[in-house]
């Protein structure tokens, strides 16, 4: 018999679903109405699954997955939530969140969509599935677009950008690196054309987005 942990500040919605996870065979070890309950539960019990709201009291939900896998690392973590946002649902699954069910689901169809995570699978609510695809392709799309341009800066121009994130002019920057003002702008300007922007301080984000430069 698999055992779950319900976690939800609504006590309602916390007994329906303790319910419908006991009509389906599970074993319900314990629930919870804040975050640092959860996280002791789940140290205690090591559920085979947590079901988790995402608005918690203390400590948001998706700081209490990593807490919670931490504590309990077999232990499968299911979002509940009403946000149906691709970020929230992509911030789900970096933080290591095996599932994203909107609390609208039906309690039926939820319970039964966790003997697919169980199982190693994922679940996703019906009405997310085509946000996550989208918000995985435009993702992938960035990262081959940045892929593909990140080469092509050298370490003086990048070197350079990063001083000018610092608020750094090009007089400065070019006393700084014992070059001239004309050297410093035909970097700046090589940038530009090597990224298709138009302002210094796009690239500066965009380069600082990507990791590439550390602006203080």
């Amino acid at each position: 018999m698999s055992s779950v942990l319900i976690v939800d500040d609504a006590e309602l919605f916390r007994e329906a679903l303790k319910a419908a996870f006991v009509q389906e065979g599970f074993s319900v070890v314990g629930a919870a109405a804040d975050a640092m309950a959860a996280i002791d539960l789940a140290r205690e019990h090591r559920p085979d699954l947590v079901m988790l709201d995402v608005l918690m009291p203390g400590m948001s939900g998706l700081e209490v997955v990593g807490a919670i896998v931490k504590a309990s690392p077999t232990t499968r973590v299911v979002l509940l939530t009403s946000s149906e946002s691709a970020e929230d649902l992509l911030s789900a699954v970096k933080v290591g969140a095996s599932g994203y069910m909107t609390k609208d689901t039906p309690l039926p169809r939820l319970v039964a969509a966790m003997h697919d995570v169980l199982q190693g699978g994922a679940a996703v609510s019906p009405a997310m599935g085509g946000k996550l695809f989208s918000a995985l392709r435009d993702l992938l799309r960035h990262q081959g677009s940045a892929a593909a341009r990140t080469p092509e800066l050298t370490g003086r121009e990048l070197e350079i950008l990063e001083l000018v994130g610092g608020g750094k002019t090009s007089k400065e920057i070019a006393d700084e690196l014992y070059i001239s003002v004309n050297t410093v702008r035909n970097h700046v300007r090589n940038v530009l054309d090597k990224l298709g922007m138009k302002s210094r301080f796009e690239a500066v984000n965009w380069a600082q987005r990507e990791g590439l430069i550390d602006v203080r």
